[in-house]
């Protein structure tokens, strides 16, 4: 039997083939570690409908259907539309996994459709934003939750890079943050009541793992994590759900055009 990817730590996960994982990859993450980590703070029944928020080559999605039987919106913007659905199709959840191709600040949905919003390994790209949590809390239902996990840090880096960090560091990766950080950007709302914020142990290990793995040839960001030992790096996790009593602010996409010609120069008496 192949042994990698195996940890007892995600027994469901490991059921997976890893040439599978390996070729569903989309990111610096193995997604379905991190999935199974956050659905352990979530009460999912079948029938459920999800909506899994940056779902890359959706094989969080199809594992979110295989292992707890639930209707998910497989929702991404990079990733091929088409490709999706034949991963979806030969994984034998078409079923049950539908792929949409949207912008996560502009999704196709109605109002209150979903009773849960999942982001694995993908949040910190646009929900660091003041104003994003008011616009996706409006398509869960009040009560439901909305769950993220990912690449983050096990504490602030309120000066300059840790000096191990700074070959691997690039700007783009301010947009990482604490589980701490998190719950202070969505409890300060109003519109999530928080129900965790933490720091998966040894998930720098587990970060390190994937990446020999799926990515060898990754020199640079495997001698980070390797110097770094978990010291900055790491995976968080945060769970809330919806206030609801918490009001939303509207989501403006246009205003509607009213145009009045009036004389341009000041008129002079």
């Amino acid at each position: 039997m192949d042994k990698r990817l195996v940890s007892e730590r995600f027994p469901r996960s490991s059921k997976y083939n890893p040439e599978w994982l390996i070729a569903s990859a989309s990111g610096g993450a193995n997604s379905l570690w991190l999935t199974e980590w956050l659905t352990e703070a979530l009460d999912l029944r079948p029938g459920m409908r999800v909506l899994d928020l940056g779902c890359g080559r959706a094989s969080s999605s199809i594992f979110l259907r295989r292992e707890f039987g639930v209707q998910v919106w497989a929702t991404d913007l990079w990733f091929s539309l088409t490709e999706n659905f034949q991963r979806i199709r030969d994984a034998g959840v078409q079923d049950g996994v539908f792929p949409i191709h949207a912008d996560a600040r502009s999704l196709p949905f109605a109002a209150e459709f979903f009773d849960a919003i999942v982001c694995i390994d993908c949040f910190p790209y646009y929900g660091t934003d003041d104003l994003y949590l008011s616009y996706l809390a409006g398509f869960v239902k009040p009560g439901g939750p909305i769950g993220i996990a990912g690449a983050g840090l096990v504490h602030e880096i309120e000066d300059s890079v840790p000096g191990h960090l700074q070959r691997w560091w690039t700007q783009d990766l301010w947009c990482l943050h604490s589980a701490a950080w998190w719950r202070r950007h969505w409890e300060r709302t109003g519109i999530i009541d928080i129900d965790l914020a933490d720091t998966m142990p040894d998930g720098w290990q587990l970060w390190l793992d994937w990446h020999r793995v799926v990515a060898p040839d990754n020199e640079v960001e495997i001698k980070a994590v390797e110097a770094d030992r978990g010291r900055w790096l790491g995976y968080v996790r945060l769970v809330g759900r919806r206030n609801s009593q918490a009001e939303l602010a509207d989501h403006i996409e246009s205003l509607p055009a009213q145009y009045t010609k009036k004389p341009l120069p000041r008129i002079e008496e």
